[in-house]
C-alpha cells in the first residue's frame, strides 16, 4: 500500500509540473500579452516595452519560467498587475469561499443523486423510471451557465423569490449570513453532480438487484425492503463513493462559472476578472490551484478504491 500510494504521489507531482508548464507558455504565446491588458489599448509601444522589460517579459519564455519556477517553490506566486497584492492573498481570501459553495453543492447533489437512484433502479422500466430518466439527461445535457441563467429567470424575476446576485462579504461568516443569496449558486452548481451519480447509482443498484445473493435473499423469504436497505444500498454505494474524488475537479470547474453568473467572490469570479485583464499571475495561480486540487481529489479516489476493493492492492489484478 506505501509503494502504491508513492507512486500515486509521485504521478501527480508530474501531473502539476506539467500544468504548470503547459499553462505557463500558452498564456506567454497569447497575442498582446499581459502589457496590453494591463496598460489598456492606447498604451504606446515604448509604455508597452517598458511594462515587459519590468516584468521580466523580454526574456525567452524558458528563463521566465525558470524563475516564475524558482518563486513558485519559495511560496512566491507573485503579485497582482490590477490589484496591487499578492497572488497568495487574494486566493487565501477567495478559495475558502469556493470550497464553502462546492462542498455545499457537492455535498446536496450526494443527498439527493443516491436515494433518487435506488428508487429508479427499483422501478426499473416503468413509466416513472422513463420520465426522471429522461428528465435526468435533459438536465445532464445542460451546461452549468444556461442552467443559472434559467434560474436567474425564474426565481429572481418570474417569482423573485431568491435575489439574481450572491451573497457579499469579505469573510465566510458573511455570506453565511445571507442563506437566500446562496440557493441558486448552489443549485445551479448541485443539479450536475446530482443527475451524474444518480445515475451511476441507478446502474450499480440494477446490477446488484440481479445478483445471486439478492435471488437467495428472496428465496428465504427476507423483506425486500430488507433486501434494498440492508444488502443492495452498501454493496451499490461502495462503487459510487470512489467516484466522488475523480468528480472534484468537475465539480470545481463547475463552480467558476457558477461564481460568474451570480457574481459570487471566490477564485472563479477572481479567474474571470483576471482573464479580462490579462492577470498573468492570477491566471497562474488559480491554474496552479484547480492543477492541485485535480490530482488531490485522484489521489483521495484512488485510496478510497483501494480502501473499497482489496483486488487494486495486488499487482496485475483486474480492479
Amino acid at each position: 500500500m506505501t509503494r502504491f500510494l508513492a507512486r500515486r504521489l509521485l504521478l501527480a507531482l508530474l501531473v502539476v509540473f506539467l500544468v504548470t508548464v503547459v499553462t505557463f507558455v500558452i498564456l506567454h504565446l497569447l497575442p498582446g500579452g499581459p502589457a496590453r491588458g494591463v496598460l489598456g489599448v492606447k498604451a504606446t509601444p515604448a509604455q508597452i516595452d517598458a511594462f515587459n522589460k519590468s516584468q521580466g517579459f523580454d526574456q525567452s519564455i524558458p528563463v521566465q519560467y525558470w524563475d516564475y519556477l524558482l518563486r513558485l517553490l519559495h511560496g512566491d506566486l507573485g503579485s497582482s498587475y490590477t490589484l496591487n497584492t499578492d497572488v497568495s492573498t487574494l486566493l487565501a481570501e477567495r478559495l475558502p469561499k469556493t470550497l464553502v459553495l462546492t462542498a455545499t453543492s457537492t455535498i446536496l447533489g450526494i443527498l439527493v443523486a443516491l436515494p433518487l437512484g435506488v428508487w429508479q433502479a427499483t422501478r426499473r422500466g416503468r413509466a416513472l423510471d422513463v420520465v426522471s430518466t429522461g428528465l435526468a439527461f435533459v438536465l445532464y445535457a445542460t451546461p452549468v451557465f444556461f442552467l443559472s441563467l434559467v434560474l436567474i429567470i425564474l426565481f429572481a424575476q418570474v417569482w423573485p423569490i431568491f435575489p439574481a446576485q450572491a451573497a457579499q462579504g469579505d469573510t465566510v461568516a458573511d455570506l453565511l449570513s445571507q442563506p437566500g443569496s446562496l440557493v441558486l449558486p448552489v443549485i445551479a452548481g448541485g443539479a450536475a453532480t446530482a443527475v451524474a451519480y444518480s445515475r451511476y447509482m441507478r446502474s450499480s443498484t440494477v446490477d446488484n438487484l440481479a445478483e445471486d445473493y439478492v435471488r437467495t435473499a428472496r428465496a428465504k423469504g427476507t423483506p425486500e425492503r430488507t433486501i434494498l436497505w440492508r444488502h443492495v444500498w452498501p454493496n451499490s454505494l461502495t462503487s459510487v463513493v470512489s467516484l466522488i474524488g475523480y468528480s472534484i475537479p468537475v465539480v470545481f470547474g463547475g463552480s467558476l462559472v457558477v461564481e460568474s453568473m451570480f457574481n459570487y467572490p471566490g477564485v472563479g469570479l477572481l479567474f474571470w476578472t483576471a482573464a479580462r485583464n490579462a492577470d498573468f499571475p492570477v491566471l497562474l495561480g488559480v491554474v496552479l490551484v484547480i492543477a492541485v486540487t485535480t490530482v488531490l481529489g485522484s489521489l483521495l479516489a484512488d485510496v478510497l478504491q483501494l480502501l473499497i476493493d482489496p483486488r487494486v492492492r495486488v499487482p496485475g489484478a483486474k480492479s
